[in-house]
């Protein structure tokens, strides 16, 4: 199907320098696609991804998505996009809050307004369960970016751009993720610092999240947000089960690495959600998506989807996902 779908289309990944972004043009490199435009600010970056992935394929396009004289020049005959670009740490929005707004907000409609300008078949934004229930800046502004992205159908009538997002949890070992910062504290010795002993958080690997971006941009019909079923982990059972699986790597024992509760950060939930329960009325349930439509569905879940009261990982399973991980 995916096949299909993506033979000679001209692909654009926002963003595409990053964590998810550079998976999502790596994935895309498996079909047959005529042309994937790669837009980032961050020129290194793309120098990295233009040497790694080593592909004809692959256009970089140094930019910002706050400029949007350079997203419609980017976006001549493009087909799809994957918006990935925005803010995306939680404290450093709260503290630059403004620049949150100008990128994940403005930057959003500057992209909206680019892709009908430039008749861009679908656009799809990358965003996160931090927009259900936002408690902060971060959140905040990617819940407009979807509102924003899914209203934006309205402008382009029925044979224009179609808008849809994507939502999920944290991605393991992307940049700047608590799996990455743990392992370097294990490996400096210690201590694992853990803001609070009761928070929870959904997880995926970052290849379920490529291919769930993937999947959405060729089923998309314009106003869904695709939510992929994810486990939840308890964030000190992560902590533990990381310094039993590192400490040996590392040259330490087990009881060597100490684990210290530091307080919440600034802006950070406890528990994170990925339906509100008024989007729960409109979320079709598949096999591994939720898909929340326009429209109420008949069967749809009867459960709040909480990180704390949803599927939370054993010691022995993340073990499994770490293993995956190497």
């Amino acid at each position: 199907m995916l096949d299909d779908f993506y033979k000679g289309k001209k692909v654009l990944v926002t963003g595409g320098s990053g964590s998810i972004g550079r998976k999502i043009v790596a994935e895309l490199l498996n079909y047959d696609v005529d042309v994937i435009r790669v837009f980032d600010n961050n020129e290194t970056a793309l120098f990295d991804l233009e040497q790694d992935l080593n592909s004809s394929k692959i256009r970089t396009f140094v930019g910002d998505i706050r400029d949007y004289k350079r997203l419609e020049r980017a976006f001549k005959d493009i087909d799809i996009i994957f918006h990935a670009a925005a803010y995306k740490h939680v404290p450093l929005c709260e503290y630059n809050p403004m620049d949150a707004v100008k990128t994940n907000v403005g930057g959003t409609q500057n992209i909206i307004d680019a892709a009908l300008s430039c008749d861009v078949e679908k656009v799809i934004l990358i965003s996160t369960d931090k927009a259900v229930n936002p408690v902060n800046v971060m959140g905040a502004t990617k819940l407009l970016a979807e509102r924003l992205m899914i209203s934006s159908n309205a402008y382009s009538g029925l044979e224009g751009t179609k808008f849809s997002c994507v939502r999920f949890g944290n991605v393991l070992n992307s940049r700047g993720s608590v799996i990455p910062v743990f392992k370097k504290q294990i490996k400096n010795g210690g201590p694992v610092t853990i803001t609070d002993e009761k928070m929870t958080r959904f997880i995926m690997h970052i290849h379920e999240a490529a291919k769930l971006i993937l999947d959405a941009g060729s089923i998309s019909e314009g106003g869904e947000i695709f939510i992929l079923k994810m486990p939840s982990v308890k964030v000190t059972d992560l902590a533990e089960a990381m310094i039993e699986y590192y400490s040996p790597k590392y040259g330490f024992n087990v009881d060597d690495i100490d684990v210290e509760i530091i307080g919440k950060r600034i802006g950070e939930k406890l528990h994170e959600e990925l339906m509100t329960p008024d989007e729960i009325l409109y979320a079709e349930e598949t096999k591994d998506l939720f898909i929340i439509r326009k429209e109420i569905v008949e069967n749809h879940p009867n459960f709040i989807y909480d990180s704390s009261e949803i599927g939370q990982l054993s010691k022995d399973k993340i073990f499994k996902v770490l293993d995956e991980l190497q």
